[in-house]
């Protein structure tokens, strides 16, 4: 994964989600939240833990983290385990400020996840969260379409049910590799029957087949759009996901958020590690920090170009490159007396 060394980037400047019309009005001041607003680091006790699809659902007491958490926002969580200084970063799946809940959705990568996730019912949890920028509410009464990928469907019902309730059309898509991957596939839905639901349909697929549609997510997004009209996506996934999710949806005319899933070393901007080039409203592009300026972008500011971008010190379709026209990027060396 590149590394922007030299101190901190240049502020990205305002980023606002590319629907039609006035961008202020996508974001409701109630739901708002700027970079890491009311984070705080709690000893978090845990009050169940239990599968969720191929992952740990842990439900931490923290009301002031809950109070302030907002869909797309993300904790960062220690291990417990003195030789693992990093904390691992895990998706909000929802928060209930009455009860003074967060739940957090644990997929196990590594011995670090493991240890989380093997977390239960009155163990304690150290918690920083919430953090990163949400989502922005598109306006009131437009339909939106929700496709989350893996785990990354860990918030997609929690931000439905806002659209819901300010009259939106919600249609959730969901895809894995195979049934035994897939989260968000039992999200109850209104066209269904159940009251107070928090989508209105639920789309799944599968690339073997084994539940929903034999596919992809894209695959159900784009003749969903051209039916229903939706304006909006809201996408949360693998990186190849969002871009191709992007690719449908503008073709659709619709607008996109995505919440980027970059690995995210320390969570609150001083690692550089999960830097993501992207355009800001002078047009110029900026390495900036997915953990504090995202980890939500709008798609169209994304430059998929330098994304996943080979380069020698990374895995294939890992990270980003500095684009040439960067600010900041270094420029060309010339040669010297006919050197290369």
């Amino acid at each position: 994964m590149s590394v922007v060394g030299g101190g901190a980037p240049e502020p990205l400047g305002v980023v606002t989600p590319g629907a039609a019309g006035d961008p202020a009005d996508l974001v409701d001041p109630a739901d708002e939240a700027g970079p890491s607003a009311g984070a705080v680091l709690v000893d978090a006790p845990v009050l169940s833990a239990g599968p969720d699809g191929a992952c740990t659902r842990l439900v931490v007491h923290a009301p002031a983290a809950a109070a302030a958490a907002r869909p797309g926002q993300f904790a960062a969580c220690s291990t417990g385990d003195s030789g693992m200084l990093l904390r691992r970063s895990f998706s909000i799946a929802a928060a209930d400020p009455a009860a003074g809940t967060l739940d957090l959705v644990v997929a196990v990568a590594g011995a670090g996840t493991a240890r989380v996730a093997a977390l239960r019912e009155g163990d304690r949890l150290s918690v920083v969260a919430p953090l990163g920028r949400p989502y922005a509410l598109p306006p009131a009464g437009e339909g939106v379409v929700l496709v989350g990928g893996g785990y990354g469907a860990a918030p997609l019902a929690w931000v439905g049910r806002l659209l819901r309730r300010r009259g939106s059309r919600v249609d959730l898509v969901v895809g894995a590799a195979t049934r035994e991957r897939l989260l968000g596939d039992t999200t109850p839905a209104a066209d269904d029957g159940v009251l107070d639901a928090p989508v209105d349909a639920v789309h799944v697929t599968t690339d073997d087949g084994s539940a929903g549609t034999r596919g992809r997510v894209t695959d159900v997004l784009g003749p969903l759009l051209a039916a229903g009209g939706a304006r909006h996506v809201l996408a949360c996934g693998p990186m190849a996901m969002l871009r191709a999710v992007h690719v449908v949806a503008a073709a659709a005319g619709a607008s996109t958020q995505l919440a980027t899933e970059e690995s995210m070393a320390c969570g609150i901007g001083v690692c550089m590690t999960c830097v993501l080039p992207v355009v800001g409203d002078d047009g110029r592009t900026r390495m900036v920090r997915a953990c504090t300026d995202g980890p939500v972008f709008p798609g169209e500011r994304l430059r998929w170009d330098a994304i996943g971008a080979p380069a020698p010190q990374r895995p294939a379709g890992v990270g980003a490159r500095v684009p040439d026209d960067a600010v900041g990027a270094p420029a060309p060396v010339a040669a010297v007396g006919g050197a290369r």
